[in-house]
């Protein structure tokens, strides 16, 4: 009884959008009922973007090599150095896949790749001016432990490493590489990548300095109820302090072609963690909903789940079809699920400021 009592203090608490604690996030994800959470979540999210509007970017997901010496268990796409698979991508080929992002509408690039033991700074720099040399476009780059890679490799600090990168042409960063910020599971998962402090303080040393990034969750592998709470109160506690992250991201863990062993996480499961976001991480402003992971039905009921934004039409995608799993989305197929699902369609920036509000009114 006591456990029903404190259930109805949290979502009377919740309902009247007051920050929840640790304790009572974790007693809404583990016992709230799936309707409760998606309404609550719904509820805040409405009261935060009242105007019935969902947000889409139109990028294109560029991997700059597939090597590296992480070797997360979790990971389908990467390869060793001496691999007959490896590569690192060409100007050519850079050059084609920007081309063809912009010629279908985009954007911006996401620009990622592996840990690869033999490109020093110096590549990296090299690779955003080429860029910026060549194209007008965002470079949304290089997630934490990449950034944490590159200057631990260098001997430099994370602020100088990421001013130099900055004066090259890196606009914004990614959230990847969090999977669950809890060192215990990423010591299982992830043994060689950075920490989960080590991802806070390239995140907060990128705020710092003016860069706006996202912040991701991937779950469903080895991690336990309570990481996830604790992974979500460090995103919300670093952005109490900086302000800096744009969007939150969760998707779960896809196992096929991986070194990990689990029953994939239901669409059930993956809506309790995503309304329990919004309802948990009170200064974000935007969540996005996985339809790489999901498939387009799922990301339309999240859109009802607290999710505000659709994510990209995604261009390009390759870590996570290495998994078995090759959703598309053109965008055409992006503004038509946006609109059955009863919102209007609007492509956005990185930043979120809306680019084209006239795709409400085609027909």
């Amino acid at each position: 009884m006591g456990n029903m009592d404190n259930m109805e203090q949290v979502i009377e608490k919740a309902s009247a959008h007051k920050r929840l604690t640790e304790d009572e996030a974790l007693l809404l994800l583990r016992e709230a009922s799936l309707l409760t959470l998606g309404s609550l979540a719904h509820r805040i999210r409405l009261k935060r973007h009242p105007e019935p509007l969902v947000t889409f970017v139109v990028d294109r997901n560029i991997n700059y090599t597939n090597v590296c010496m992480s070797g997360c268990r979790f990971c389908a796409f990467y390869r060793s150095a001496g691999h007959e698979e490896a590569y690192i991508i060409s100007e050519e080929s850079l050059r084609r896949k920007i081309r063809e992002t912009l010629d279908l509408g985009g954007t911006q690039i996401l620009l990622q790749g592996g840990m690869h033991p033999d490109l020093g700074l110096d590549y990296y720099i090299n690779l955003l001016t080429f860029i910026h040399e060549n194209f007008d476009i965002h470079v949304h780059g290089f997630s934490p432990p990449e950034i944490h890679f590159m200057a631990e490799k260098s001997g430099l600090s994370l602020e100088e490493t990421l001013k130099r990168l900055m004066a090259a042409g890196l606009n914004s960063v990614p959230g990847g590489g969090a999977e669950i910020l809890v060192d215990e599971v990423r010591r299982e998962i992830s043994p060689n990548k950075c920490s989960a402090g080590q991802w806070l303080e390239v995140m907060r040393t990128a705020h710092r300095l003016g860069l706006r990034t996202t912040a991701t969750m991937m779950f469903g592998h080895v991690e336990k109820t309570e990481h996830i709470i604790e992974h979500l109160m460090k995103i919300r506690d670093l952005q109490d302090e900086t302000g800096g992250f744009t969007a939150f991201i969760p998707w779960t863990f896809q196992p096929d072609n991986t070194r990990i062993r689990v029953t994939p996480r239901t669409s059930v499961e993956y809506l309790r963690v995503l309304a329990l976001s919004r309802i948990v991480l009170d200064n974000v402003d935007n969540v996005q909903a996985s339809w790489v992971t999901q498939g387009d039905k799922i990301a339309q009921v999240a859109l009802s789940f607290g999710a505000n934004d659709l994510g990209s039409t995604m261009i390009e995608e390759n870590v996570v079809a290495a998994a078995g799993v090759k959703f598309r989305l053109p965008k055409s197929e992006m503004v038509r699920l946006i609109r059955q699902a009863g919102f209007r369609a609007v492509q956005r920036d990185c930043f979120y400021n809306h680019l084209r509000t006239e795709i409400d009114t085609e027909t």
